[in-house]
Order: C-alpha cells, then sequence, then structure tokens
C-alpha cells in the first residue's frame, strides 16, 4: 500500500477497501462515514495531541458504560444526534404520537404492574396520575399493548443512581392497555434532574459552557403486535427547563398539563389522596413493523 498520498487519494483508497463488502447498506454506511470523517479531519486540521485527546475522551467514555448507565447515549443525546435518527424516522409516521429519545436509563427490566397500580411505591412527594389510550392512527383502540415507563423521582433521581436508597424498579412500571386501549397508574410527580456529569459527556458540557438539566417527563416505550414500536416522553408543563432540555427531546405535542384535582370522588376511583395532579396521554401507534 502506498505511503506517499495526498488526502483525497487516501480517502478514494479507502473508500476502494471497501468495494467487496457483501452487505450494500453496510458499504453505503462505511463510505459515508469515511468520506464525511475524512473531511472533517481535513477541515479542523487537529494536531497529533489533539486526536490523541479525542482518542483518550471515546475510550473513556466506553470505560464509563456499566449495566445501569449507557454514556455512549448520553454523548449521543447532547450533540443532538439521538433526537436527530428520531426526527428522521418519525418523518414515516407523521400520524403517530411524537417520538423522542431513549434516554440513558432504560437499563433495566420493569417490574409488571396491573393497570392502577403505583409505579414509585417507595417514593415521597406530590402524587399524580396518567391516564390515557393506546389507539390506531385511525382511532381504533389497540388491546394489550405493553406499555414500559420509568421516570425520575421528586429529588430528579432514577433508582439505578441511588442504589441502596431506591430498590431498582422503583419509579418504572410495564402494563398492558385494557380490552379499549385504556391505561393508567400512580405514581410521583417527577422533578427536573442533571444528566450525569461525573464522566467525559460532563466534561464536554462544562468545556461547552452548558447546563446539564432536562425538564420533568416521563418515559414511555410501547409496543403492540402489528405496530411500529414508540419510544416517547411525556414533559411536565411548566417544568423548569421546558425551553432548553440538554439533549433537545422537547416536542410541544408531548408537553402535557398535570392539573391538580381536589374531587374526593376522582381520588378514590385511582386510590390516592386529595389534592393529586392528573396527566392525560392517549398513544397513538402506527401499524407497521
Amino acid at each position: 500500500m502506498a505511503t506517499n498520498v495526498d488526502a483525497d487519494a487516501l480517502t478514494a483508497e479507502v473508500l476502494q477497501s471497501f468495494s467487496a463488502t457483501p452487505n450494500e447498506r453496510t458499504k453505503e454506511i462505511l463510505g459515508s462515514l469515511t468520506t464525511h470523517l475524512h473531511a472533517f479531519v481535513r477541515d479542523i486540521a487537529p494536531s497529533i495531541e489533539e486526536w490523541e485527546q479525542a482518542i483518550d475522551f471515546l475510550t473513556r467514555t466506553g470505560k464509563t458504560c456499566t449495566d445501569v448507565r449507557q454514556e455512549f447515549i448520553l454523548l449521543s443525546d447532547v450533540l443532538g444526534v439521538s433526537m436527530l435518527v428520531e426526527t428522521i424516522n418519525g418523518q414515516e409516521t407523521p400520524d403517530a404520537t411524537d417520538s423522542t429519545v431513549l434516554g440513558p436509563f432504560h437499563m433495566v427490566e420493569s417490574p409488571v404492574r396491573a393497570l392502577g397500580d403505583d409505579a414509585s411505591p417507595e417514593s415521597e412527594g406530590p402524587r399524580c396520575v396518567v391516564s390515557g389510550r393506546v389507539v390506531s392512527i385511525d382511532g381504533t383502540p389497540i388491546p394489550n399493548a405493553e406499555i414500559d415507563i420509568w421516570q425520575a423521582d421528586t429529588k430528579g433521581f432514577y433508582d439505578v443512581q441511588q442504589p441502596g436508597i431506591q430498590s431498582i424498579g422503583n419509579g418504572r412500571a410495564l402494563l398492558r392497555s385494557d380490552s379499549e386501549g385504556r391505561f393508567h397508574f400512580r405514581s410521583v410527580v417527577p422533578m427536573y434532574y442533571p444528566i450525569p456529569t461525573d464522566g467525559p459527556v460532563g466534561e464536554l458540557l462544562d468545556a461547552t459552557d452548558r447546563h446539564p438539566y432536562r425538564p420533568a417527563h416521563i418515559h414511555f416505550l410501547v409496543t403492540a403486535p402489528g405496530y411500529r414500536e414508540l419510544t416517547t416522553h411525556i414533559f411536565i408543563g411548566g417544568s423548569e427547563y421546558i425551553e432548553s432540555d440538554a439533549v433537545f427531546a422537547v416536542k410541544e405535542s408531548l408537553v402535557k398539563d398535570f392539573t391538580e384535582n381536589t374531587d374526593p370522588g376522582e381520588a378514590a376511583r385511582y386510590g390516592v389522596q386529595t389534592p393529586f395532579r392528573h396527566g392525560r396521554f392517549d398513544i397513538v401507534l402506527h401499524p407497521g413493523s
């Protein structure tokens, strides 16, 4: 292989090395990655020291990942790449509920709970009820849809962030919609919180003078046979940082008011004390796989 080549010739040589790739999609991805990555390097002309720092950053990002923390997802999130991927794929299903990022904390299996159960039985603070329906784009109810939810507590922590304080599974639930596509669960009103900043992603935020906060929200991952999987949130209306989410994931359609309810009959129906806050969220799935 030649060693004294100019930049364009080197890029061409690398692209040629992928010419026999059996899978056409893999060949396309590698070709585009090589082209854009080489163009990026030519554009910024990094010193050897800067490139070594970049490699070190990515190495430490990988080493920060654990069974309950995904630093690469976090990096993708704060660079807006996760949201860009969601947005591109969401263009295929414009009639469905808007999708948004998975986030770095969908790392453990949610406990199976019955409709109406408390998803955050160990958490103290203002209680809420979340209710809605899972329907198809034509309004047809989808029974037995699997609804995986996870959220932070009233202090902004997920269960996996507080071993010994929260049990794994607190703030999580795996539900099934009823015969009419309906669902509801109890929980605490989550608080806004900072994404983890004790790793390489935190260093990036510090270096760019960006805040690490996400507005209060509840994650949903919804699946049903014959329908496309949906990853989404509901954002608590009025939460701090709703206009400046650190991972760029807020969509107006997903911001929901959690209104205060003082009706004793409604409280008894849902198994909570008054006052409580009620968020309503209908989920529309698109047929397909």
